[in-house]
């Protein structure tokens, strides 16, 4: 690519063509690897990026979550995609992986590349598998692993008691300490999405959540973990994995827990919202 592609026109044409896929695991989907050399940060979107999640602004050093914002027009050309089969309206961000191998500097210049790793079935659905990669020069600098769902009828599956080779579930871990209480305003995700160019409906507006069966509008899962991790702090070369377990919605009250790595999200009832894990790269053996 020769610049990052137009997110109005994507986003458009991915909404567009949702009502025409079937979903479904074992459909083909793009093998095409997306790279765009000499890419550079807009410092003022970085500085709107830091305010909307919690980042000290002013500093040279990238948030460990930016890097996904970068990525993530060339992301929707290829969700946007006729040949993705996975529509775009209401596809919901359920996991990310991150790996920083060091710092990355707000003023240096960067090859960023994405592609499509896989489909794999999900009890609500189909889950997309997209990597990330940012490198500076020839060295890898920074990757990610995002699972994206596609929600829709799935073939019933016998009790889980019953399959071949079923372990029970181990029970919920109990809440991580309090550590703050963020009363989140219901704009959240226009805020967000305003600094990251994800205006997925479902985050927008309480009458657009409601066409992708959300009563109102839900926070991004990526600005859920982007505000954690302003929290929480982050190794110079870092392990991030987050799972997004149940949609915040806005406008809420959320509970911010940390112990040790761990990190989370709570709402009412200790409904978990948000898990993850953070440590230094490489991560030891055995370790998040």
């Amino acid at each position: 690519m020769s610049g990052p592609p137009a997110l109005a026109p994507l986003l458009a044409r991915g909404a567009l063509l949702s009502p025409l896929k079937r979903p479904r695991a074992d459909a083909g989907f793009p093998r095409t690897r997306l790279v765009l050399p000499g890419l550079r940060v807009d410092l003022a979107r970085l500085a709107a990026y830091e305010r909307a999640c919690g980042f000290a602004t002013g500093a040279d050093a990238l948030p460990v979550t930016y890097p996904h914002v970068l990525g993530f027009p060339a992301v929707m050309r290829l969700m946007s995609a006729r040949r993705f089969p996975l529509p775009l309206l209401g596809l919901v961000h359920t996991s990310i992986d991150i790996t920083r191998h060091t710092v990355l500097t707000a003023t240096a210049a960067y090859e960023l590349s994405v592609h499509v790793e896989g489909l794999a079935p999900h009890r609500r659905g189909t889950e997309a598998s997209v990597v990330t990669r940012l490198r500076e020069g020839t060295d890898l600098v920074w990757e990610s692993r995002s699972t994206y769902l596609a929600r829709h009828r799935t073939p019933a599956l016998p009790p889980a008691a019953g399959r071949p080779g079923h372990t029970p579930a181990a029970p919920p871990a109990p809440p991580l300490p309090t550590r703050a209480e963020w009363r989140l305003a219901h704009d959240v995700g226009r805020r967000y999405g305003a600094a990251s160019g994800d205006r997925n409906p479902i985050h927008l507006h309480p009458l657009t959540a409601r066409l992708f069966g959300f009563p109102r509008a839900i926070a991004h899962g990526m600005w859920t973990v982007a505000r954690c991790l302003a929290e929480h702090g982050t190794p110079d070369a870092a392990v991030v994995r987050a799972e997004f377990r149940a949609p915040v919605l806005l406008p809420g009250t959320v509970r911010y827990g940390a112990e040790g790595g761990r990190f989370e999200l709570r709402g009412a009832g200790d409904r978990l919202h948000l898990s993850g894990e953070v440590g230094p790269y490489p991560a030891r053996t055995g370790a998040a």
